[in-house]
């Protein structure tokens, strides 16, 4: 492990140059450029806000703010476009770097790195407006708000761990990638991003709670709706999740690093 840490920061310049390129090519020959990062996501809260927002409102309890539908459904919706993004590009990343993987001799997993690192750059732009937003619609929740980092960690840690492993498995079986794309559909609606959990049968709330994403999602909406800090209990075992993901990834990607080559 310490040799790969060494490897992954001596290559530091290639990841960092790798994530400029990315982001310049993105946005290439676009007259909005980087704003396209903020337009996609307020255009789905803009939706979901006119579509829900009356149905939705009376079901947050002891909210009374104006806004609070709206930071909700931001809470989520941001920070699930952060999981789903690492998730996504993670597991085609090895394909969609097929040409770089058989020509250039790199540690692998400065990929997934970079994937990351793209992600966190787009989240930071969105959800910095958005906490401008909080600070001018005096909806800020103070210190409070700083409990974010601990559980984007989580969040993050989450991600790639299932992106990696999911992504090798890829390599091998190309029906996984188109599989989990339709898998990640289902489950952002499975997840209470536009509706509360409270709306749910409680015969059928046990089953919504065995999701990941439940725990960590209602962690960011109680910070950033209601101005309290998390259950952190209720995070211990998606961290331990996350973790094992971590660690059943890497052992994958170390098993078949070679293989996936050929592969390819």
């Amino acid at each position: 492990m310490k040799n790969l840490l060494f490897a992954l920061w001596h290559y530091r310049g290639f990841v960092l140059g790798s994530v400029k390129r990315e982001f310049q090519s993105k946005y290439r020959n676009s007259m909005l450029g980087a704003a396209w990062t903020v337009i996609n996501p307020l255009a789905m809260i803009v939706v979901y806000t006119v579509i829900f927002s009356q149905v939705m409102r009376a079901k947050l309890p002891g909210i009374d703010s104006t806004f609070a539908y709206s930071i909700y459904l931001c809470a989520g919706i941001l920070t699930w476009g952060l999981f789903s993004e690492i998730l996504g590009k993670a597991q085609s990343v090895f394909i969609d770097n097929a040409n770089l993987l058989k020509k250039v001799s790199f540690p692998r997993l400065c990929l997934p790195i970079i994937v990351v690192v793209n992600a966190l750059l787009n989240f930071s732009i969105i959800f910095s407006l958005f906490t401008l937003f909080l600070v001018v619609s005096d909806n800020f929740p103070g210190w409070v708000y700083f409990a974010i980092f601990p559980v984007l960690f989580i969040n993050i840690l989450f991600a790639i761990g299932l992106g990696i492993s999911v992504g090798v498995l890829n390599v091998f079986f190309r029906d996984i990638g188109q599989l989990f794309t339709i898998i990640l559909q289902f489950w952002f609606w499975l997840t209470p991003i536009i509706y509360p959990i409270s709306i749910i049968p409680e015969q059928l709330r046990v089953y919504v709670e065995l999701n990941p994403m439940v725990n960590i999602i209602s962690a960011y909406q109680t910070i950033l709706v209601r101005g309290e800090y998390p259950q952190w209990q209720s995070l211990w075992m998606v961290l331990a999740i996350s973790l094992l993901l971590c660690l059943i990834g890497l052992s994958l990607f170390r098993k078949h690093s070679g293989d996936m080559v050929d592969e390819l």
